[in-house]
């Protein structure tokens, strides 16, 4: 298009203020008279028969068509006479609207009908349905009006286009498509997540709908790639020094191994414990060669601080690495994960939990283990057992070695597994917590549990009886299972002397673990426990007891030494034969798992307040988390960095109110101005520094309620009893109900391990 013809163009649009007055008024004229030709047509339809109606129509299509031609004639001649001649087409337009009145008068007995039959001046401005023969022309007759109004005046004279505004608008349309083409790629990559989230969903295994194997039967299918072995030990650089009694001494790769677990642990407390060093020198030796023994005879001759530098500057430096290395090692481990981290069980792909075996080390253990400091031997797969279907692929050993043994038993749950050397125990490759087995596991833990729920009134009935029999045994059962009821304790496994650390159960408590009390702190009959419990966590606790239990612990106390037995005629197997008899799957861990678990209910009743915020709420929920962790005993050493963490959170929160104190100053500031000039800015203003402030001590708040939390959960361990002994469906049921996302809950692994719960909990559950 010629830069001209441009120019002409804008010419037309940019009409006087006069003229344009004038038009919009006959435009006006000419949509009233069209639209009552419109309504008048309309009402002759419907009294002519179909027939006539059609012939009508087709008339009326053909004046439309007639009429278009006409209109193309007259745009062809305006672009020929573009010099200024336009006497014609003033002339064409002046016949034009007389043929137009014309046509208003013939049609104006019909109007009159409308006026007199609706009671209104005017036509109603309603939208008719159109008959299936008519065809508007409505479009048509637009177009003629507004290509008069461009050739009307030729007296204006047009202002040029500058170039510069066709780039402009150019660059402009250009910046238009490419952000509309990026919005559009966002909307297609986001729809892409959508549709790839909603796959994952339909592809997710819903166990918990079908039907449950019977016989003991866990699994009919089974394959999986077998475990990952630690990386083969790799020597130490020549630089790195040895030293004993003053003296570097190069030692064989198999004394330089064991060496080096105890050089990576030289700043940990464990390598300050007598029986630790004790227990690593004595195994130490075990690996060296003659002449290594003969020369190293005292560990605290042997110095491993050059050792212990350089595994430091190793941590340092991978912790330093650049981002492709991070990259490329983590496809590496995704790689490794895909491969070994997966199994098929049943046609469906299982995620492997812990498919690494571990690597050689130190035994660490809990608490004053009488093990600690001894070596973990390198697993080797002649020491391991794979369990898999005898219809699928077996997992082949590593080149130049075999499998201990290859078995096909369905009825357990483990995909590998092998003998550790410190304590004779059995370590097993088990699935994911997500997988079917886990959970259907779990589920039926906690039915076990609400199953309890509806007899545990009926059993403490009788273990209450049962304090008064006549035979001791029963006594001390009753007296017992009274305690692992109230105090939820642990039952307690017999064990060899020495071959662990001093810990005790219910069943195992001596007489030095518990004192009388006849009256203390303003209460009667007062039992006052002090031992270490499971991984050596000491259990301390005074509760008031019913008067004949007190009676009973006098009468089972007569006679003995600190070291006796409490419950001499009592232990976990007269125990759990007992409890079967109660009920059946009944255990110590299920009354365990029902307290902790009605606990929770109770507390989150209690504690929640409608009127609250989702900050305030979720610190209700962790409280009533906190009272079943104390309840366990899930207690906690206080984390090394909690100090630290706490003043960088007050530090917050003292910035947080500095800031509050400005917004209000600003506040009063812009309420003083709209007091004065009471105009609409100062109002926003006044709005916006409020919402500013309000914003503001909501993040406030949120901050002071962690840092309570916080302090609140430095000695107690939530995660225990949140994982292992509260039945998920009421903390499911609690945020469904007062609208908590279940993310504040339960983070992406135990949202997969709970989805079973997520999916059958409503709001109205109750354990």
């Amino acid at each position: 298009m010629s830069l001209d013809h441009l120019s002409q163009i804008n010419t037309d649009s940019r009409l006087n203020d006069s003229h344009k007055s004038s038009k919009s008024e006959e435009k006006h004229k000419h949509k009233e008279h069209k639209h009552k030709e419109h309504k008048s047509k309309d009402r002759e339809k419907s009294k002519h028969s179909s027939s006539s109606s059609k012939n009508h129509s087709n008339s009326e299509h053909k004046d439309s068509s007639e009429k278009k031609h006409k209109d193309k004639e007259r745009e062809k001649d305006k672009v020929k006479h573009r010099d200024g001649s336009s006497d014609k087409h003033k002339h064409k337009d002046k016949e034009k609207r007389k043929e137009e009145k014309d046509k208003v008068h013939s049609s104006s007995s019909s109007g009159d009908k409308v006026k007199k039959e609706n009671g209104f001046t005017s036509p109603i401005r309603i939208k008719q349905e159109p008959d299936d023969d008519y065809v508007p022309a409505i479009k048509v007759e637009n177009k003629p009006m507004k290509r008069a109004r461009v050739d009307d005046d030729v007296d204006f004279k047009p202002k040029k286009i500058k170039t510069e505004d066709v780039k402009k608008a150019k660059k402009r349309k250009t910046e238009m498509e490419t952000k509309n083409k990026k919005s559009k790629v966002k909307v297609e990559s986001a729809g892409q997540e959508k549709k790839k989230k909603k796959k994952e969903e339909e592809d997710k295994w819903k166990w918990w709908e079908e039907e449950r194997y019977t016989d003991g039967v866990k699994w009919k299918f089974l394959e999986h790639k077998g475990p990952v072995f630690a990386p083969p030990y790799e020597p130490l650089p020549d630089k790195v020094k040895f030293y004993y009694d003053g003296k570097a001494m190069k030692m064989s790769p198999q004394c330089e191994e064991v060496a080096t677990f105890f050089a990576k642990m030289l700043d940990h407390e464990y390598t300050t414990k007598d029986i630790f060093r004790k227990n690593f020198f004595k195994d130490w030796r075990k690996e060296m060669k003659p002449e290594e023994k003969s020369s190293i005879t005292d560990l605290n001759k042997c110095d491993f601080e050059e050792m212990s530098q350089y595994f430091k500057t190793q941590s340092e430096a991978r912790k330093q690495k650049s981002k492709e290395e991070k990259k490329k090692l983590k496809e590496e481990n995704e790689k490794l994960l895909q491969e070994y981290g997966y199994c098929i069980m049943d046609n469906h792909k299982e995620r492997i939990a812990n498919f690494r075996i571990e690597p050689p080390g130190l035994f660490r253990g809990r608490g004053n283990h009488p093990k600690m400091g001894m070596l973990k031997r390198r697993i080797r797969p002649q020491d391991i057992i794979i369990n898999c279907s005898k219809d699928s692929k077996v997992p082949p050993p590593p080149e130049g070695h075999r499998w201990k043994e290859v078995r096909h038993d369905n009825k357990v749950t483990w995909l590998v597994s092998w003998t550790e050397n410190i304590q004779g125990s059995i370590k097993y490759i088990m699935l994911n917590p997500s997988s079917r087995i886990k959970g259907e596991k779990d589920w039926q833990k906690y039915e076990t549990a609400r199953t309890l729920k509806k007899l545990v009134d009926k059993i403490r009935a009788q273990y209450r009886e049962d304090w008064k029999s006549k035979e001791m045994k029963v006594r001390q059962r009753a007296v017992a299972l009274y305690f692992i009821d109230k105090l939820a304790l642990r039952a307690g496994n017999e064990k060899e002397e020495g071959e662990t650390a001093d810990t005790v159960g219910c069943c195992s408590l001596r007489v030095e673990h518990i004192n009388l009390h006849a009256e203390m702190d303003g209460q009667e009959y007062m039992v006052e426990f002090d031992f270490l419990g499971k991984d050596s966590i000491r259990y301390y606790n005074k509760v008031p007891v019913e008067k004949r239990v007190f009676k009973n612990l006098q009468l089972f106390m007569e006679n003995k030494q600190p070291e006796d037995d409490l419950f001499d005629r009592l232990n976990t197997s007269i125990l759990n034969k007992h409890l079967q008899e109660l009920m059946d799957g009944l255990t110590a861990k299920v009354f365990r798992t029902y307290n902790a678990s009605i606990t929770l209910q109770q507390q989150l009743k209690e504690l929640t307040n409608p009127d609250e915020n989702v900050a305030a709420k979720i610190l209700s929920y962790n409280r009533a988390n906190r009272a079943v962790a104390i309840l366990c005993n899930h207690q906690r050493a206080p984390p090394k960095t909690f100090e630290k963490s706490m003043q960088n959170l007050q530090t917050k929160i003292d910035a947080k109110k500095e800031q509050i104190g400005l917004a209000r100053r600003e506040l009063k500031g812009a309420k003083a101005d709209y007091k004065v000039k009471r105009d609409e800015r100062c109002r926003k203003a006044v709005e916006s520094k409020k919402k500013a402030v309000q914003r503001l001590e909501e993040q406030l708040m949120k901050l002071e309620v962690q840092a309570t939390d916080r302090e609140e959960n430095k000695q107690i361990a939530l995660g225990t009893s949140k994982l292992n002994y509260l039945d998920p469906r009421i903390s499911i049921a609690w945020s469904k109900k007062w609208d908590i996302p279940v993310e504040k809950i339960y983070n992406k692994t135990q949202r997969e391990k709970f989805a079973w719960a997520i999916d059958m909990a409503d709001e109205d559950f109750e354990f």
